[in-house]
């Protein structure tokens, strides 16, 4: 039990950490994918189609059941008429132990194949095979939502917090924290989609002061731990609700 609290007051670390860096810097390194907003993703009125670009250091690609998942959150939660698609490419190793948020942004600009044009909405998710530079003692940054399009997983760091004995399976903790991510896309929680009723956890910034949603900045019992062993935490009814409201279903 003790094992299992340590882990989640560090998983919700994690959460903390992630907020506090998807809210730093939300410059782009595009000006067409600066001008996107939440709604873009959740209705079809300016884009109809969506293309999710993943792309991984070779050996740290996600789980097919992680991409599963993240496909079938957007098409429960956005509209997009003409479609959605996912594709996968690898990009030789940086060479780094830890990544900047302007390594990042500079892997982005060499390697991003696909960009939002016409009606084609474009979403850019890269993995990597090492830390976040901002780590700091027992806290381990998962994944960052750093622009209005791009969001960088840590993939490692998922790795060495996942697949063991009292640990969440990979692929478990690879979806909460992408599934996560894409909340942000969507401008979850009150940040570019308006609340329909209050639950904003305002100390932690941008989540849901439900503890079992997917937008909770943090887990202090080992109720939750199990709730990701046993499966991936879905938004809930209010988010949904916000989501709905601003052009998703």
């Amino acid at each position: 039990m003790k094992l299992y609290k340590l882990l989640f007051y560090i998983f919700g670390l994690l959460l903390i950490f992630e907020n506090f860096s998807c809210s730093k810097d939300k410059k782009l390194l595009s000006s067409t994918e600066n001008k996107v907003s939440p709604n873009d993703f959740l209705s079809s009125n300016t884009y109809d189609f969506l293309i999710v670009e993943i792309q991984y250091v070779s050996g740290y690609e996600p789980t097919a059941a992680c991409v599963d998942n993240l496909k079938t959150l957007l098409q429960q939660r956005i509209n997009k008429n003409a479609g959605i698609s996912v594709i996968q490419n690898t990009i030789s190793s940086p060479g780094k132990s830890l990544y900047s948020l302007n390594d990042i942004k500079q892997i982005e600009n060499s390697h991003r194949t696909q960009h939002t044009s016409g009606k084609t909405l474009t979403a850019y998710f890269l993995f990597f095979d090492g830390d976040y530079s901002e780590n700091s003692g027992n806290a381990k940054v998962l994944g960052i939502t750093y622009a209005k399009t791009s969001v960088a997983i840590f993939e490692k760091t998922i790795k060495a917090f996942s697949g063991g004995i009292t640990q969440p399976s990979n692929a478990n903790l690879e979806s909460t924290v992408v599934n996560h991510e894409f909340g942000h896309l969507l401008g979850l929680v009150n940040n570019g989609t308006s609340m329909k009723a209050s639950h904003q956890d305002i100390p932690n910034g941008s989540h849901c002061n439900d503890k079992n949603c997917l937008m909770y900045f943090n887990a202090e019992t080992s109720d939750v731990i199990a709730n990701i062993i046993g499966g991936v935490p879905s938004l809930d009814a209010q988010c949904i609700d916000d989501l709905r409201a601003n052009g998703g279903k």
